[in-house]
């Protein structure tokens, strides 16, 4: 089955070019120029969605609240003429995996797809870190306590900023690492979403265990 991708982006020449190029890949594109009418298809499934921040009728960061609702782990990414720290510091906290400021060559955007469907297609086996069992296959975890199991929802990137420092053993790794390894490619934006990344699964997995190591980055403590 091809892969399938909900773009949104209200320039129109722009919208067409990101198309031709991520349909060359053999990817099967629905392309909206607006929020309204992306919103009209929020329960669609696709493999990734690509939005924009700046849309007619309902914005990015509401369409990405939306799917959000309805999908934890389905990547999201932005893209906009807002090259602000804050504007992607926003984005990810609410869940985006990606955000690229505009302009941006067509070929990076399917570099950048490309990186994020492979880390969500990555496969291995289960791994047990007390109260946590963490399914790589499926990327999932869940919490086992008291005869109890509930399911955590992660985001693609959450999964693999937990997957980086599992597979590390205690191993610090600094921000700009973090930035490489996880995101994928070299990041120019600020520390604070390596931060805020490492907030949001703290605050999700309290039990697993993230040191702060000052100056430096982060480590894990519990493995």
């Amino acid at each position: 089955m091809a892969t399938r991708i909900n773009l949104v982006e209200d320039e129109r020449n722009l919208n067409n070019v990101l198309t031709s190029y991520l349909e060359k890949e053999g990817w099967e594109v629905r392309s909206f120029t607006n929020g309204n009418d992306a919103f009209d298809e929020i329960d669609d499934t696709p493999d990734i969605w690509i939005l924009d921040i700046m849309l007619p009728g309902i914005d990015g960061f509401e369409l990405l609240r939306e799917i959000r609702k309805r999908d934890s782990v389905i990547p999201v990414i932005f893209i906009s003429a807002r090259d602000k720290d804050i504007d992607r510091v926003v984005g990810l906290e609410m869940g985006s995996d990606d955000y690229m400021p505009k302009p941006f060559l067509p070929r990076e955007l399917v570099i950048r797809v490309k990186k994020i469907l492979n880390r969500v297609r990555r496969s291995e086996g289960v791994i047990t870190i007390p109260p946590y069992k963490i399914d790589e296959a499926r990327r999932t975890v869940i919490e086992e306590t008291n005869d109890e199991s509930r399911a955590i929802e992660l985001t693609s990137m959450e999964f693999d900023l937990l997957l980086l420092f599992v597979n590390g053993r205690g191993k610090p790794f600094s921000r700009d690492q973090i930035l490489d390894k996880v995101w994928g490619y070299d990041h120019y934006g600020s520390d604070r979403a390596v931060d805020d990344l490492v907030r949001r699964l703290r605050k999700k997995m309290p039990e697993f265990k993230i040191e702060t190591v000052y100056g430096f980055g982060y480590k894990s403590v519990n493995i």
